[in-house]
């Protein structure tokens, strides 16, 4: 059987106190009650044959209910995650109420050998947080996406502000 491929979107936005990148907390009872890496960019399995950027825009649809946004989707490249999954991703610049979002829902046996389905959404909550914090939020297989992003935004910022680099350190 092949490894699960999933591929995902990483939004961010550009606030007067530095850059904000919004999770999502994964649903079901297994995170329910963690917070420190239990979220994640919003992403989903691609289906046989399907592009992933495709996938990624689809699954943000699926996930969160609002349709992917429209901009520049930047390629942070592929992680292979510590159970095996290989997890693509761009990020966009893009601003979301998180009240507006209606999650799609998953159905598993609960509790375990009950007999009995539930529905859990997927991502129970999304949020924005600064990238700092995003580190501790994510977890641990994607923080390097968060920071790829950050590398991606201080090249960016000295293209259009050349002979400042100082300020970047």
């Amino acid at each position: 059987m092949p490894p699960k491929r999933s591929a995902g979107i990483l939004l961010f936005r550009q606030v007067e106190a530095g850059v904000e990148v919004l999770l999502g907390h994964m649903g079901g009872p297994f995170w329910a009650r963690k917070d420190a890496a239990a979220w994640t960019a919003v992403k989903g399995e691609l289906d046989p044959d399907e592009a992933p950027e495709a996938a990624a825009r689809r699954e943000f649809t699926e996930e969160l209910g609002l349709p992917a946004p429209s901009g520049d989707y930047v390629p942070l490249g592929e992680i292979r995650q510590s159970g095996g999954k290989t997890v693509t991703v761009w990020a966009v610049e893009a601003d979301l109420n998180p009240a507006d979002v209606v999650p799609g829902t998953f159905e598993m046996e609960w509790p375990p050998r009950s007999g009995k389905r539930q529905e859990f959404p997927e991502l129970d909550r999304v949020e924005w947080f600064p990238v700092d914090v995003a580190t501790e939020k994510i977890i641990a297989g994607q923080r390097p996406f968060l920071d790829r992003l950050t590398e991606h935004l201080k090249t960016s910022w000295r293209r259009s502000h050349p002979g400042l680099d100082d300020e970047l350190g």
